[in-house]
């Protein structure tokens, strides 16, 4: 079978349509269609760099230019500096030696600076309330009167969960803060 398409001087396109192809166009023509279409819906790609804004690699590009996937940022636009940072409040959770402290705050690095830690594990999106969910989740395991708790097999599953496909929990912490100034400035 050879491609539908009737070329500007009146001949039909003599290229061979693939087998399969979900359109009677060769292989050129079914490619200058996706193009046009392109330019109106965009196409997903891998960003030239992460998004200023969140950090995601992830964009669209248009005829006019990247947007970033995760926050719509338009890439090559700055952050504005001058913008009070969002408050993002997170549950975080620390190790020391053999303990695990659930904690929460909205400048976690200046809280964490303030606390004796061997490792930040990982960061929940949240407030009180979901640091409090935590400590009744997990208070068989609390140490009296405070927010640290022992190492235990439900506790250690949670933060698992919580850091699955996270390699780095500032960068995490950093992408939700971020993708708040770009939210807000849209």
């Amino acid at each position: 079978m050879t491609c539908g398409i009737i070329l500007a001087d009146g001949r039909a396109c003599d290229e061979p349509v693939e087998a399969g192809a979900p359109l009677n166009l060769c292989t050129g023509h079914l490619l200058e269609a996706h193009d046009w279409v392109a330019r109106a819906v965009g196409t997903t790609d891998l960003l030239p760099s992460p998004c200023l804004a969140c950090g995601s690699r992830i964009g669209v590009r248009y005829p006019s230019g990247w947007v970033c996937a995760e926050c719509e940022w338009r890439v090559g636009e700055v952050p504005d500096d001058e913008l009070d940072r969002p408050r993002v409040e997170v549950v975080y959770y620390i190790r020391y030696r053999d303990q695990i402290k659930i904690g929460t705050s909205v400048n976690p690095r200046l809280r964490l600076a303030s606390l004796p830690h061997d490792e930040v594990l990982a960061f929940e999106r949240g407030g009180r309330a979901v640091e409090q969910r935590r400590h009744v989740q997990f208070a068989a395991h609390r140490f009296a009167g405070t927010e640290w708790f022992a190492v235990h097999d439900a506790l250690l599953e949670h933060i698992a969960e919580l850091s699955a496909g996270v390699d780095d929990p500032w960068r995490e912490y950093e992408r939700w803060v971020l993708r708040r100034v770009a939210l807000r400035t849209s």
